[in-house]
């Protein structure tokens, strides 16, 4: 009889019975893993889609890559409902450091965690006692070789599913529709599984209770460096790589153990990477498209066929297959034209990079470090609060493809969800659409630009350089001879240099006109005064036709963020001078832009009761300017002030805005200074 221990095929067929233990496959579980988790929707680029908010969990997780996932879920969705993704591998194809890597490693480790929870841990099984069967010398207990469920076994006990399922319903109690479940996951046994059991049935005279006091249920190991549940297989050069790397080859020392030399067990098939996770596991192949052909070819094998063949002998595994490529390799095995039976198992993902600056800023803190930074002679280093804000811009806007229906610095706001004057969402989806109509894979949205090995080179040489290191601060204007040297250095491509100099320019343009706001809050000795005067603005020409207004102009008005009841007086002077900043000269052009704004207000307020018009950069910069002029005769007097402290009023005003910039805007004396100095100069003026 078999004994109920806890290592027993009956105890854990008991346990998958109550629920205590799982039987599935890798795209169930993979799937199963996402969609237990929150499901969110957003808005990305004007559409609506779905954010899985497991990969979003931890401290450093994955940044936007929206569409990228939704393709992937989708994929393994459908595998594991029976279609025909199971039959595929998922591959990613993308410019270099746009992220590929990181998203298949992450989901590996999301992947190794879900299943240290006991109930969807793995489990495999193990032949004991074989020196009482004979035939294996000093080999006393063999492991499944690729970590074949129990259940798997189970099903193969009898020559026939007929058979089998009468004996698990006499021996095991299971129902028809547990049956049926584990049936639609039936695989042969292996060949040294199914070679090694049949030993032990002769062993026993065919006594099958008997066989089972052989078999022990053990967990397969879930350690990351032994390759087991997820492996990866990076691309080797052409001399070093075989395909003994993947599927694994004959063993001498177990030939030496051995008597039947036509005993399957002598191949050893945890010498490759593909045996380590043919138990429900993600195999992870690298630059799959850098192998050199016959080593892509065994791939074809492994992923039709989802079996090891080695000698006519056949191992069937459970793997979920996923490649990365970057569009170079990929492009040039495509031209080759007989490897069109690879492509079509595959089902391929292009990436793009994040094209989102406000996400990026998440990137950019990745690339700039966790750590605490410190100088080169061990003293604390200081960040520039707009580092972060000049970094992201810049990078963003080489990741957008130039169009006729959209300034650069439009599409960079709409795709990160902004106010972008008159143009609509719609505009850039149109945009979107059109060129993603193109076949090649890099003129379309998003696919080309300075990547994140880009941004990660650029704080380097911020980092290494004396005047940082000096001044033991990263100054922000500073990463745009950082990201230039960058561009110079490490784009090959002219047209594209050419481009992504020129969208550094219109970063620097968008930089000069942050520090505007920066010295006018420093100058107001209040880090939101911009903000402040904005909203007031906002709320005055909604105000401003409001029935209840009386001759005094003051207008009451619940605030949306606190809702409290606010007085507000309504200066039709401020709103005029405010527009025509905005170059608004009539009548209809000003009735034209309050109508625009109370729109605007409407939508966003009704969503987001915080929103503060800051992104609407055209409406600050007026605002900046108008309130610049009217304290101090204009943004020239200011930097004149600034400029000229030959005088005690000037170097007061000086000191009080250093003083507001240290202790209320997080500058450090450098950055403070440089901050000042640049504002002070004309370099990227409009």
């Amino acid at each position: 009889m078999a004994t109920r221990s806890p290592s027993s095929l009956a105890s854990h067929i008991s346990a998958v019975k109550k629920g205590e233990r799982v039987f599935e496959n890798a795209f169930q579980a993979v799937s199963r893993m996402i969609l237990e988790s929150p499901i969110d929707k957003v808005l990305v680029n004007g559409k609506s889609t779905f954010d899985f908010t497991i990969f979003r969990k931890d401290k450093k997780h994955i940044v936007g890559m929206y569409d990228e996932i939704n393709s992937f879920v989708s994929f393994v969705k459908d595998a594991s409902q029976g279609g025909s993704s199971k039959e595929m591998a998922y591959v990613l194809v993308g410019e270099p450091g746009n992220g590929k890597t990181f998203l298949v490693e992450y989901l590996c480790r999301l992947y190794r965690e879900f299943l240290t929870n006991p109930k969807n841990r793995r489990y495999t099984f193990r032949f004991n006692n074989l020196d009482k069967v004979g035939g294996y010398g000093g080999i006393s207990s063999v492991e499944s070789q690729t970590y074949e469920d129990p259940l798997v076994l189970a099903m193969n006990l009898m020559e026939t599913r007929k058979e089998t399922e009468e004996y698990l319903t006499r021996k095991f109690r299971a129902n028809d529709e547990q049956l049926e479940l584990w049936f639609e996951n039936f695989r042969p046994l292996g060949a040294c599984s199914a070679y090694i059991f049949n030993d032990i049935l002769n062993y026993t005279g065919g006594d099958l209770d008997e066989a089972l006091n052989f078999v022990e249920v053990v967990p397969v190991p879930l350690v990351e460096s032994l390759g087991t549940v997820t492996g990866k297989y990076p691309a080797k050069d052409k001399i070093t790589s075989s395909a003994v790397d993947l599927l694994g080859e004959e063993s001498i020392q177990r030939l030496l153990h051995i008597t039947d030399t036509n005993n399957p067990y002598r191949f050893d098939l945890r010498r490759g990477a593909l045996a380590r996770v043919a138990g429900g596991g993600i195999h992870f192949s690298d630059e799959m498209f850098k192998n050199k052909k016959d080593l892509v070819q065994v791939y074809l094998g492994v992923i039709q066929n989802r079996t090891i063949e080695i000698d006519g002998y056949r191992w069937p595994i459970d793997t979920l297959i996923i490649a990365t490529s970057n569009n170079s390799e990929f492009n040039r095995f495509l031209s080759e034209k007989e490897e069109a039976p690879i492509i079509d198992r595959c089902r391929i993902c292009y990436v793009s990079h994040n094209t989102d600056y406000l996400l990026q800023r998440e990137l950019t803190d990745y690339a700039i470090g966790n750590e605490a930074k410190t100088t080169l002679t061990g003293e604390s280093m200081h960040q520039d609060p707009n580092l972060n804000y000049a970094a992201s811009v810049a990078v963003a806007l080489t990741r957008l493809p130039r169009s006729e229906k959209l300034t650069p610095v439009e599409t960079m706001k709409l795709a990160a969800g902004e106010v972008a004057g008159e143009k609509s969402i719609k505009t850039l989806s149109e945009v979107i659409d059109l060129l993603n109509q193109e076949h090649d894979i890099t003129k379309r949205f998003g696919q080309k630009g300075l990547g994140q090995r880009n941004l990660g080179r650029s704080m380097q040489l911020l980092l290494e350089s004396s005047e940082t290191n000096e001044g033991r601060c990263m100054f922000a204007y500073d990463i745009f001879l950082a990201l230039d040297r960058i561009i110079l250095d490490y784009v090959a491509d002219a047209n594209d240099r050419s481009k992504f100099l020129d969208d550094l320019k219109i970063a620097k343009g968008l930089y000069r006109e942050r520090i505007m706001t920066e010295m006018f809050n420093a100058y107001m000795d209040e880090p939101l005064a911009v903000r402040k005067d904005v909203l007031n603005y906002v709320n005055m020409i909604i105000g401003i036709d409001a029935e209840n207004l009386g001759v005094d102009k003051m207008w009451k008005y619940k605030n949306p963020q606190t809702g409290e009841l606010q007085a507000l007086k309504i200066d039709e002077r401020y709103i005029d001078s405010v527009e025509d900043y905005l170059g608004l000269k009539t009548r209809e052009q000003k009735d034209s832009f309050r109508t625009s704004i109370r729109r605007i207000y409407g939508q966003k307020i009704s969503v987001n009761p915080d929103y503060d018009f800051m992104d609407n950069l055209e409406l600050v910069k007026a605002v900046t300017d108008v309130r610049l002029k009217s304290d101090i005769a204009g943004a020239g007097s200011l930097i004149g002030a600034l400029a000229n402290r030959t005088n005690e009023e000037n170097q007061k005003l000086y000191d009080r805005m250093v003083d507001t910039m240290l202790n209320k805007l997080g500058y450090c004396t450098t950055c403070a200074q440089k901050t000042i100095e640049y504002f002070c100069t004309q370099v990227d003026e409009g």
